[in-house]
């Protein structure tokens, strides 16, 4: 329930943000990212981990982290360069799945360390940008941080990519072996 009213949460996100409600929007940014931390705590001390709530998770979060990229860069809030960057990540990473699933190779979607730091710079890039709208004066500090996020960004992505590159190729060495 928490992942569905985080997905329900993004277009009312969007919203608000494009009526340039920017108060209402931070909460509701941030009421996201309490259902998404309640979510992973109450699956983990409960041990309710579902298939479901494995897909559903990810995908509450690319689309609320997605959707504030692109509707921040619309507002030009975010320099569009950095939501290139991010959703050209993303792009690749869903690109990649689709493969290996047309192709039939198994995948284990775990995030890895770099990916994480990558969500969570991304996270307080957004939120950062939202307070920076009427509550603090974070001029001199947001550019840096845009820069920080894009470098973790592009890093996960070339991670994903060598990782992903590797299991194609054992893939490949295991299928030849097999013919054999």
């Amino acid at each position: 329930m928490l992942t569905i009213s985080r997905i329900l949460m993004t277009p009312l996100l969007v919203i608000l943000l494009l009526k340039k409600c920017f108060d209402a929007a931070l909460v509701v940014f941030i009421l996201a990212g309490i259902s998404d931390a309640l979510d992973g705590l109450i699956a983990r001390f409960f041990n309710q981990r579902t298939v479901l709530g494995a897909y559903l998770d990810p995908i509450a979060d690319k689309l609320l982290l997605t959707a504030s990229f692109i509707s921040l860069g619309l507002l030009h809030m975010i320099p569009g360069w950095v939501v290139v960057i991010v959703i050209t990540r993303d792009v690749l990473i869903l690109l990649g799945i689709a493969i290996y699933t047309l192709t039939g190779i198994p995948l284990h979607i775990a995030p890895s360390g770099i990916s994480k730091c990558t969500t969570a710079a991304q996270l307080a890039a957004i939120g950062l940008t939202l307070l920076a709208v009427q509550w603090i004066d974070l001029s001199r500090y947001l550019p840096w941080f845009f820069w920080l996020t894009a470098g973790l960004t592009t890093l996960s992505g070339l991670h994903y990519i060598y990782v992903g590159m590797n299991i194609l190729q054992s893939a490949a060495n295991s299928d030849t072996s097999d013919k054999l």
